[in-house]
């Protein structure tokens, strides 16, 4: 198993770097990239690493003005309003302007390939992607990236198309410099009904993983949050495999998905961050209901959340 954001501010090894430098010069310096995320490999036994970065710093590479603000989150200086905003996007040069990140998996990967731990690489979805562009950072409601949507059809597609074009590129570099799989996150996904995922999301998804397989037989992972309702929708997606969140049975979602994909969750974060005395019993229930799936990896239903204590993340291993 690994864990979803299993480098970051639970560990007080990562707070004491954070403390010294910022978010961004930390993903932009592939020494420090590098460090963060061999941080959990060498407290924990876990069968992967993933990459130090976050799903937004890509869109720097399109002209896209953000920083990480201390006790806030994410901003975006520059958001997207209108089809103007979109159509002023600059086209993507991956392999310069993102390069710290390749360069950052190839030294993770020299170091992790003696240990027969393989690194996954990943990206935001579009649609998660774009709710943080149009919001300007922290998000809430998804108020006004309905609303973009309901009124500015063709330019919401425009935008799906434009960030398509910097995704699939990002991932497979990370492919060539070394990382195993490529989980796409859309952790935001949740916040639509069933009939708006059908209509202004899947079609995209299925645009990203069609170039993407014609590109490479690597494995490749959807993760998405609060879906339990549209797994009907999700499994048209020719991916891999599927993270669920814990809101979704292991069973349920084997049922819907099928037996042939990989399904990967689903411990709730929160369960992980308290009472040690609760936690071992919730970890044996999901990894018993998984050996009966079949295809599974134990994971996290998202992220870890900064209160974790560290010997918790032992336990459930």
């Amino acid at each position: 198993c690994w864990f979803m954001r299993q480098a970051g501010r639970y560990l007080p090894e990562y707070r004491e770097l954070r403390a010294r430098h910022r978010m961004l010069d930390l993903i932009r310096t592939p020494e420090l990239a590098f460090e963060v995320t061999m941080q959990p490999l060498r407290r924990f036994e876990l069968d992967a690493a993933i990459i130090f970065a976050d799903i937004l710093n890509p869109l720097m590479s399109l002209g896209i003005e953000l920083d990480f603000i201390e006790g806030e989150g994410p901003k975006i200086f520059n958001p997207i309003a209108c089809e103007s905003d979109i159509k002023a996007l600059k086209r993507p040069q991956v392999e310069d302007d993102l390069s710290y990140t390749f360069d950052a998996i190839k030294l993770c990967v020299s170091e992790l390939q003696g240990k027969n731990v393989p690194l996954l690489g990943f990206s935001g979805a579009p649609f998660t992607l774009s709710a943080y562009m149009i919001e300007g950072g922290k998000l809430g409601d998804l108020l006004k990236t309905k609303l973009f949507m309901f009124s500015q059809e063709s330019a919401w597609h425009l935008l799906q198309e434009r960030l398509i074009e910097l995704i699939v590129p990002y991932t497979l570099e990370q492919l060539n410099s070394g990382a195993a799989v490529i989980q796409i996150f859309d952790s935001w996904a949740g916040f639509l009904a069933a009939a708006e995922y059908e209509k202004f999301v899947l079609p995209h998804l299925k645009n990203l993983i069609g170039q993407f397989k014609r590109a490479t037989s690597s494995p490749l992972v959807y993760f998405s949050t609060g879906t339990a309702g549209m797994l009907d929708l999700i499994k048209q997606l020719p991916v891999d495999g599927f993270s669920i969140d814990w809101r979704t049975s292991i069973s349920e979602a084997r049922r819907i998905l099928g037996p042939e994909k990989i399904i990967q969750g689903n411990l709730d974060p929160l369960i992980l961050a308290g009472p040690e005395s609760y936690l071992p019993a919730q970890v044996e229930r999901i990894v018993m209901e998984g050996k009966k799936a079949g295809k599974f990896i134990f994971n996290l239903g998202h992220g870890i959340i900064p209160s974790t204590p560290p010997q918790n993340v032992a336990i459930a291993l």
